[in-house]
């Protein structure tokens, strides 16, 4: 299979920036943030300007980039601060940001020199809009979730080679239009274009007939219900062959809101699944065991979305609005200790002595061992870790890296 186009850039969620790091740490070229302001994750975190500024020495110092998100779709009133704000993005030296609103692009080029993306909740679905974005001063498209990798192809061959193309592959999807939802707004008072979507589409509910009011009549798929705009999520990393060639330039990992557990896990098995591919990609397979790690997280039930055909019923999970759970993460290495192979951890979730414990480091995901010698904080001997964020050592048969992650298979009951 002959390469077409470059080796895209794997660009992953930062909710905080611990979660920066790790990104970096296990594979990342690129992370995507929201500031304290203008950003549609309100339930993130989001960064300080000091946290902004060392985000951004700390992935220039790797050679790799970093962008803010600036696509909530603002009021009038949103408008007086944000000059203040985008200069500051220009102070710490952000690599470009992410804009959905006119009026918000048209601030940036007026107040800095920053370098312009267009967020996928200006809904860009063709050619010429990607065009017309480029006229106006962008360097990338961030395409519409709704785009099928045919219209991403004609896309491509329709715009100028140096305008990039960013596309989701993996993570949550909206059942709005590119994720321009009015229904929090609506139901909970919280305006999901502007960061604090309550994702009321995953909500359970009942049939009320107009003249029985009060008499809530069950909606069932089964005896669990129905949860009947409750979407799959996108996991395209079985079909990277066709999306690198399709003239994608960034492939784009959603979750700001989820755990430094789950970023480490997706990027890292994304990582090492383009490095395959274009190290032989006349003879690339993808190893089932990069396959199976994305079900190591708490997730949905997965589909591919819009890239091959437009999803309809097989796209929704009628039952449940449940993550599935098959591991938990149980601990985070803070430091390890050649000389006498104990590694300082700190607990997230419960494991005893006896646990089969796997180890997730930078690259790695294959190694694990049995729980035998646990030590508390006062080096005495313990049987089980009970406590969140409770600091302990643990004997490891091999040498580990700061920030591998312990997980063990959720016990049945």
């Amino acid at each position: 299979m002959t390469i077409k186009y470059k080796k895209p850039e794997l660009l992953a969620p930062a909710g905080s920036l611990e979660k920066l790091k790790i990104a970096f740490q296990y594979g990342a070229d690129a992370v995507y943030f929201g500031g304290k302001d203008f950003s549609l994750r309100a339930a993130a975190q989001n960064f300080s300007y000091e946290e902004m500024k060392e985000g951004a020495e700390f992935a220039h110092s790797l050679g790799k980039k970093l962008y803010c998100t600036i696509n909530v779709m603002p009021k009038n009133e949103d408008l007086e601060q944000m000059p203040k704000f985008l200069k500051q993005l220009e102070e710490v030296g952000i690599d470009a940001v992410l804009v959905s609103d006119l009026g918000v692009l048209g601030m940036v080029k007026k107040h800095t020199n920053l370098a312009i993306h267009v967020s996928t909740q200006a809904n860009t679905i063709n050619y010429e809009a990607c065009n017309v974005w480029e006229s106006l001063g962008a360097e990338r498209v961030v395409l519409a979730r709704e785009c099928s990798l045919e219209d991403i192809k004609t896309m491509r061959e329709h715009i100028n080679p140096e305008l990039e193309l960013e596309a989701f592959v993996h993570g949550s999807m909206c059942i709005s239009y590119s994720g321009r939802c009015l229904l929090s707004s609506f139901m909970a008072g919280r305006d999901s274009n502007m960061g604090a979507c309550t994702q009321s589409c995953r909500w359970k509910y009942s049939l009320v007939e107009e003249k029985r009011p009060n008499e809530y009549f069950p909606i069932e798929e089964d005896s669990h219900g129905t949860y009947i705009m409750n979407s799959k999520d996108l996991a395209m990393i079985e079909h990277l062959p066709e999306l690198l060639n399709a003239g994608i330039s960034s492939l784009k990992i959603e979750g700001r809101n989820k755990s430094e557990y789950y970023v480490a896990v997706i990027v890292n098995a994304y990582r090492q699944a383009i490095d395959l591919y274009y190290k032989d990609p006349e003879n690339y397979k993808l190893p089932e065991a990069l396959k199976e790690e994305l079900y190591k997280v708490n997730h949905r039930k997965y589909h591919t979305g819009f890239f091959f055909k437009e999803p309809k019923e097989e796209g929704i999970i009628y039952d449940t609005n449940f993550h599935i759970r098959d591991y938990d993460m149980t601990a985070i290495v803070l430091d390890y200790d050649k000389e006498t192979g104990m590694a300082l951890c700190r607990q997230r979730n419960k494991f005893v002595k006896g646990d089969v414990i796997e180890v997730l480091s930078p690259g790695k995901f294959d190694q694990s061992f049995v729980a035998e010698e646990i030590y508390n904080e006062d080096g005495e001997k313990i049987d089980e870790c009970q406590h969140p964020n409770m600091i302990f050592k643990i004997k490891t048969p091999f040498e580990l890296e700061k920030n591998s992650f312990f997980r063990c298979k959720v016990k049945k009951k």
